[in-house]
């Protein structure tokens, strides 16, 4: 007669504790369910001995019934509804004295492990005749840094012909998880959810530090000196920067509510920081040169 060690199924001690044999199920479970390998004959079976493994030790009768008879566990299996274990024993082993233990079956409900289970493996709570839940769709997303300053829309057409229109809040950034609750596979009445992976593509001016923006702004030598205004273009319109005056190459100079949305709530702004890049002047004309040596020798003579 086979014997199937449920405890080697499962990856177990044979004393392992049942909140032990519950996880090592779970983490089988997900590793061979038919759904998450289609088609593989192998796992399917895999699955299959994962579940009457789980079935018995999960049980405490049962898993001490199964500890006991070992390879005629199947023998009583088939048995058990005629004479039940008691007498099973005495056949086999002539144990008399074999004492049978009974299940509380709706206090086994009530305890929560089937919807516990039912939960971690389809998405479903303990009801009953609930059809499985579809599994989430990941869909990677590429904007450009104006669409995530703005807010963008998409339109995904998926492989089943389903088309989905997307909208995608302002604030995004690279690395963002967007949610679209039941917008993935579709299996019986409870489809799945779609989430985003958002990248935000490089912008020829601003570089995006989470909701804050960074820029560098040029600026003459004359107004770096004397200070002054200088326009500046940011993703929402042209403003005037304030150059104060002895400003050196490198300052930065911070504008509050000039950067990016926040994604969950787009009425706050992060600030946009503006690096002074200065602007040295060439091909001097006579008069020019004349007047920069003229102050350079004032400088000098002080």
């Amino acid at each position: 007669m086979e014997y199937k060690d449920y405890y080697q199924v499962l990856g177990v001690e044979r004393n392992a504790s049942q909140e032990e044999i519950k996880r090592a199920f779970r983490k089988l479970a997900r590793q061979f369910h038919p759904d998450v390998n289609p088609g593989d004959k192998a796992a399917e079976e895999q699955f299959k001995e994962i579940n009457e493994a789980h079935e018995v030790l999960s049980d405490p009768q049962k898993r001490r019934q199964y500890d006991q008879l070992g390879a005629n566990w199947k023998q009583w299996q088939r048995q058990a509804p005629g004479g039940g274990f008691e007498d099973f024993a005495r056949q086999w082993f002539g144990q008399g004295q074999a004492q049978t233990q009974y299940v509380d079956v709706e206090n086994l409900f009530r305890q929560g492990d089937l919807g516990d289970l039912l939960e971690t493996l389809f998405g479903l709570g303990g009801t009953r005749g609930r059809q499985r839940r579809g599994k989430d769709l990941e869909v990677p997303v590429e904007l450009t840094m104006e669409e995530a300053f703005h807010g963008a829309a998409r339109r995904l057409e998926r492989s089943d012909g389903r088309v989905v229109q997307i909208k995608i809040p302002p604030g995004a950034q690279s690395g963002s998880r967007i949610r679209l609750a039941e917008q993935g596979e579709q299996l019986g009445s409870t489809p799945g959810d779609l989430y985003l992976n958002v990248t935000v593509q490089p912008h020829p001016v601003f570089r995006q530090k989470g909701e804050h923006l960074e820029c560098e702004v040029e600026v003459d030598l004359y107004t770096a000196v004397l200070g002054g205004k200088v326009p500046l273009e940011t993703l929402d319109g042209s403003v005037m920067l304030t150059i104060p005056p002895g400003t050196s190459g490198g300052k930065t100079i911070r504008l509050r509510g000039k950067g990016m949305p926040d994604a969950k709530n787009p009425k706050r702004r992060g600030d946009l920081y503006a690096t002074v890049r200065i602007q040295v002047p060439r091909r001097l004309n006579a008069r020019e040169k004349e007047l920069f040596e003229e102050l350079a020798s004032l400088r000098q003579g002080k």
